[in-house]
């Protein structure tokens, strides 16, 4: 039985990482609201920042997702969840920065809009992790995962974090690697408001790591090789440019 999002957020609260506490009887609206956002934001993309999507029908399937891609602006996520079904929405879960989304009114309110789902990167970092897995084990569920651990402050794709191998080593999940280029141009930190650069979403072929033992050396090496997967998407050595 799938998981309903209220029921992630609850699970989020048992496990003491701060979430976005929504009552059952809201989600309507918000399912509504995260709906009607997302083609806004479809528009405006395509509008101001020409985007584009490389290789979408990899995201199309019912098993349980794991995305992961390089970050370098809040532009990323947006252009993520743009590449999937509207009916799919309600079942993707960007990992948030619970340090970052969760202690500003603004920021939390975008963040239960886009369902996202907070992440302890110094603290709760192995109960995070917990609640990731548990998100994916629901079949046709979509985890949205930025292994860089923070924005880019230069547009090159910086280390991923050992986590997501941990997550997915030894898992039967589908990992899609994809890189987003342009957005460090038109939207990179510390900048208030985005420049109508083009923006362009590579999605690469889906993998999985489920033959793999879940120790130190796997889980460095499952990270390590999705980081170069998403290096090799973007070319231009790892740059953000489009």
């Amino acid at each position: 039985m799938k998981r309903r999002a209220p029921d992630i957020i609850r699970s989020a609260n048992d496990r003491r990482i701060k979430p976005a506490l929504i009552p059952r009887d809201q989600f309507v609206v918000v399912n509504g609201l995260r709906a009607f956002a997302a083609l806004i934001i479809r528009f405006l993309l395509r509008v101001y920042h020409r985007f584009e999507i490389v290789g979408q029908e990899q995201l199309r399937t019912n098993r349980s997702l794991v995305i992961v891609a390089n970050h370098s602006s809040h532009l990323d996520t947006l252009c993520l969840l743009s590449a999937l079904r509207l009916r799919s929405l309600h079942h993707a879960f960007p990992a948030a920065a619970a340090d970052y989304f969760y202690q500003n009114p603004l920021r939390l309110f975008a963040a239960a809009v886009f369902n996202a789902l907070p992440f302890g990167r110094k603290l709760h970092a192995r109960r995070s992790l917990s609640l990731c897995a548990d998100v994916i084990s629901q079949s046709g569920n979509i985890l949205i995962l930025f292994p860089e651990g923070t924005r880019s402050t230069t547009g090159r794709i910086q280390e991923f974090k050992h986590g997501v191998g941990a997550l997915v080593a030894g898992r039967d999940v589908t990992v899609v690697p994809c890189c987003v280029k342009g957005t460090f141009e038109a939207w990179p930190k510390g900048q208030r408001l985005p420049r109508p650069k083009k923006v362009l979403l590579i999605v690469g072929a889906p993998r999985t790591y489920a033959g793999f033992r879940p120790d130190k050396s796997n889980i460095s090496a499952i990270a390590a090789e999705l980081r170069l997967a998403v290096e090799q998407l973007g070319g231009n050595n790892g740059s953000n440019g489009a």
